[in-house]
């Protein structure tokens, strides 16, 4: 089972970056598709960027250009880094993993309804 985790958030400034982490308890986790999602108060959770099995990325419009999904070399741990932050990127961060083997396409990388195991969250707060 896959139990993502995830850490790095805090309080920055506009424009300034900002890098979150996701660690998942499972070694075999390489083999779901794994995404950030956000969730501001008052809104619906909003899918960020998702990283498939394939290898391919998916980003928001929102983020695109600023944000940015990879994983270490290790394929242990997930990072979103994020650049010139707004703040509309204000938002608790949750890391999610989908199914395993489960390939998603770019519209159902962003959804919700597709990821089973999600993480607790981490709170990312941006002030001008």
């Amino acid at each position: 089972q896959v139990r993502p985790v995830e850490s790095g958030g805090g309080s920055v400034q506009s424009g300034e970056s900002l890098r979150l982490s996701c660690a998942a308890s499972s070694s075999t986790y390489r083999r779901y598709s794994m995404a950030w999602f956000r969730q501001a108060p008052g809104k619906e959770r909003e899918g960020v960027a998702a990283l498939d099995i394939d290898g391919s990325t998916t980003y928001a419009d929102s983020v695109k250009e600023r944000f940015v999904f990879s994983q270490d070399i290790a394929k242990t741990t997930l990072f979103l880094q994020m650049n010139g932050m707004k703040l509309e990127d204000t938002a608790k961060y949750y890391c999610a993993a989908g199914r395993p083997n489960q390939s998603l396409n770019r519209f159902q990388a962003l959804d919700a309804e597709w990821y089973n195991y999600w993480g607790q969250g981490t709170q990312v707060t941006v002030s001008s």
